[in-house]
């Protein structure tokens, strides 16, 4: 077999390393991936090579690669006018879409044009609400990597950024796979809850604007929490007068095989944060509340929530071809049924290999954790993880899987013949790496 990618790739790879600053995605510093083009689920390298992508850009591809509706809408707003804040026809429709899909009276949206960006201003938007300053986050949680944010995220990756932002604390996220109390759900009685509205009540300063959360957490590894700690966590937000921020860039708009991930639990978060899969890879967030938390100032003051790139025309126009056609194709419907039927082909593997340890997900959010040992559910060292991400790239396949918390998030658009031959490469993957772990 070739080896993937080939020498042209490669060449542009090495070429552009002596002229971009480090600091790159790992998946693209390993893959030394150089693309050419895209088709739905699949991407093709400068060497012709195709890969099926369980990747999808960290969960932003929601109709896959070039497809036809949006590429349409896209260029014809391009040749009328792409900048500008002023309203536009587009984005009407658009806002108008966003509040029909969102959930009880979120019906007010500003626009901006990255994740973090976009959840710094729900800080601020909670902020001018209760007149209050601090911020309560999860263990395992990102929100992104700007000054604001950064304090929040939940592991090691934050170290030597210091010193933080003050008035934000971290607590313990509902990973029932790594529960850090060593207790089991449901016997637990969500402990997790407990503690966290006991530190709440102990290490702040009794000032907390908001508590901010992902339904299920991207970045810590797919992680799917009980449908009673979402509601737990709502109930401690009320209980201490702070707003609940949920934060949606990765869960929002059908990934989960709902509308959004608060959808599983029935939670109507005050404000909502979204973006990543709402454009399709053109760069748009945004934050979603209600008529009454929305007017608080200083956040509604003229200027106060602006953004240069945010909502302008090309921007609005690639969202509301997204939504549109994730409306029209059924793309949430068929999220949850790929998705369930990829689970099960996962759980099945887990039988089968002793390194697999917990496996889980909701709708195209499916998370694989790999062990060295399941009795002490010890993940397995990065190394290895590596070897089975680049085995799988040889092969055909791109997953966010060089973590020993493998990350699948294919396009909304992927077929169900496309996630079995994906899936027929990973378990193939995982045979050649039972057996070197075996020997090893």
């Amino acid at each position: 077999m070739d080896r993937k990618p080939g020498p042209k790739s490669r060449a542009v790879f090495n070429e552009e390393q002596t002229v971009i600053a480090p600091g790159q995605q790992r998946i693209a510093l390993l893959s030394e991936l150089a693309l050419a083009s895209g088709r739905g689920a699949t991407i093709t390298d400068l060497d012709g090579n195709t890969y099926l992508d369980f990747f999808a850009g960290v969960a932003v591809a929601s109709l896959g690669h070039a497809h036809p509706g949006y590429i349409a809408k896209v260029e014809a707003q391009l040749r009328r006018i792409s900048v500008g804040s002023f309203s536009t026809e587009n984005r009407l429709r658009l806002l108008k879409l966003i509040a029909k899909l969102a959930p009880g009276k979120l019906g007010r949206t500003q626009l901006f044009s990255g994740g973090a960006e976009a959840v710094e201003a729900a800080f601020r938007l909670a902020k001018s609400y209760t007149g209050k300053h601090e911020l309560v986050g999860f263990w395992g949680g990102f929100h992104g990597k700007t000054a604001g944010v950064m304090g929040l995220i939940g592991d090691e990756s934050k170290h030597g950024w210091g010193p933080l932002p003050g008035g934000r604390f971290s607590v313990p996220y509902a990973d029932c796979a790594r529960c850090p109390f060593k207790l089991r759900y449901p016997d637990c009685g969500l402990a997790c809850a407990d503690f966290a509205r006991q530190a709440i009540k102990r290490t702040t300063s009794g000032a907390v604007a908001a508590i901010v959360i992902e339904p299920m957490q991207g970045t810590a590894g797919n992680v799917v929490p009980p449908p009673d700690f979402l509601p737990a966590i709502r109930s401690i937000a009320r209980e201490i007068g702070a707003l609940l921020i949920a934060d949606e860039m990765i869960t929002g708009f059908g990934r989960t095989g709902r509308w959004f991930g608060c959808n599983h639990s029935d939670v109507v978060p005050d404000i909502m944060t979204v973006g990543k899969g709402m454009g399709n890879g053109f760069p748009i967030s945004g934050v979603i509340s209600s008529d009454d938390v929305v007017k608080a100032e200083p956040f509604s003051r003229a200027s106060a929530s602006s953004s240069s790139y945010g909502g302008n025309p090309l921007a609005a126009s690639a969202a509301l071809a997204t939504l549109e056609a994730i409306v029209d194709e059924g793309l949430v419907e068929h999220a949850a049924a790929v998705g369930a039927h990829m689970l099960d082909r996962l759980r099945d593997m887990q039988e089968k290999y002793a390194f697999i340890g917990a496996v889980r997900g909701v709708g195209l959010m499916l998370g694989v954790d790999l062990v060295a040992d399941r009795s002490s559910n010890e993940l397995l060292d990065r190394a290895a993880t590596e070897r089975i991400f680049l085995d799988a790239l040889q092969h055909g396949l791109l997953m966010m899987g060089y973590f020993p918390r493998i990350r699948i998030n294919p396009p909304l658009t992927i077929t169900r013949e496309q996630a079995d031959q994906g899936l027929d490469v990973l378990d193939r993957v995982f045979a050649r790496a039972d057996k070197e772990i075996a020997a090893s």
